[in-house]
């Protein structure tokens, strides 16, 4: 599993011409799933997420998790994070968990993390979704469950 953790100001997920999903203060985190991927990776990521200390503390030092400042969180499955650009100039999927599969083990992540914390949200697995955000810092962190980087 792959996740992409943005700090933002703010957040949202549009899916034909609707907003879907909307945060404030918080983390955009765009994940990728792979074959491999059981609860175990789950969990870790969850935990990971939920522990990153990337909010500011009254010091202005990056010291406080996501769970200190009572932020809000979108999770936004995105396939292309295990897109491999080694060969060729066309990204090859192969990596990817298959769609179907995927469907479901990114719905089971989602209720694994709201059962973790509640200021979660989510956007539409497999729709074409246009996504809105406010990058504050910026501060990107990428995470991978198999600890590849």
């Amino acid at each position: 599993m792959r996740a992409v953790v943005q700090r933002v100001s703010k957040a949202s997920v549009e899916v034909d011409n609707k907003v879907v999903s909307k945060i404030s203060n918080g983390l955009l985190v765009l994940i990728g799933l792979t074959h491999e991927d059981s609860k175990e990776e789950f969990n870790y990521t969850i935990n990971k997420i939920l522990k990153l200390r990337i909010f500011d503390d009254e010091q202005g030092v990056m010291n406080k998790s996501v769970v200190d400042i009572s932020g809000e969180i979108l999770l936004v499955s995105q396939f292309t994070l295990y897109g491999d650009c080694r060969k060729g100039n066309r990204p090859s999927y192969q990596q990817a968990m298959n769609p179907d599969k995927a469907k479901k083990e990114f719905d089971n992540f989602f209720s694994c993390f709201k059962r973790q914390y509640e200021k979660v949200q989510n956007g539409i697995f497999g729709a074409h979704m246009k996504v809105d955000l406010l990058n504050d810092g910026p501060v990107t962190i990428l995470i991978d469950s198999l600890k590849v980087f």
